[in-house]
């Protein structure tokens, strides 16, 4: 991310990788990785579900989406909250302004964060970002493109972070970081790629 964040956003989610490679965790109520928050809850996950058609050789693809079952409960409080969900083929308007959050490099090939960053992006409508001189044929409509002022973006890091957009008042997570432009991040008319939520509501509600 290239804004620093002021406030504290508790909807990120961290996935811990220990030396087993299924042995997975989330960490819930995160803000500060370098510190203690006082706020953060670690669950194990029970089981994952990727979705079939998923090729981690080709993410411009899409299907770039799982869902993780955790082994216990969360705790809500005023740290950790339940995200909401668009409902099933909701498509934002062009230069609709969504906010982008992670712990990704702050600038292309710069160090990580260690506190959680946020970037306020307009969305990209299809029709835009499907021109040759955006993305082209590489987006799909599976897809949100959000950025692309060459200033603001996600970025390596970032990926599987949501993309979160107020709707009549009612933050929703739209989009999943997804991919970026091996060109650098921030770079004109490369906006960040997310998975669209909005396509993939009846997968969910399949699977849970």
């Amino acid at each position: 991310m290239t804004e620093h964040i002021f406030s504290i956003w508790f909807i990120n989610v961290i996935l811990v990788f220990p030396q087993r490679v299924l042995n997975f965790r989330v960490g819930l109520g995160e803000h500060s990785l370098s510190a203690s928050d006082g706020t953060e809850q670690y669950i194990s996950v029970s089981s994952i579900k990727q979705h079939k058609r998923w090729n981690s050789s080709n993410v411009a693809a899409g299907y770039d989406i799982a869902i993780l079952w955790l082994a216990s409960s969360a705790t809500l409080n005023s740290a950790v909250q339940l995200a909401t969900l668009p409902d099933s083929g909701y498509t934002l308007a062009n230069n609709y302004d969504c906010v982008v959050t992670g712990w990704g490099r702050t600038s292309t090939g710069g160090p990580l964060a260690t506190i959680l960053q946020e970037a306020t992006l307009p969305v990209v409508g299809y029709s835009t970002c499907s021109l040759s001189s955006w993305w082209g044929t590489t987006v799909k409509t599976t897809m949100i493109c959000a950025g692309g002022d060459g200033v603001k973006s996600a970025c390596n890091g970032d990926s599987g972070g949501p993309l979160n957009c107020a709707v009549n008042g009612v933050y929703q997570v739209h989009g999943i970081v997804s991919f970026g432009s091996s060109l650098g991040c921030n770079y004109y008319r490369k906006p960040s790629v997310f998975t669209k939520v909005s396509s993939y509501i009846s997968w969910i509600n399949s699977n849970i």
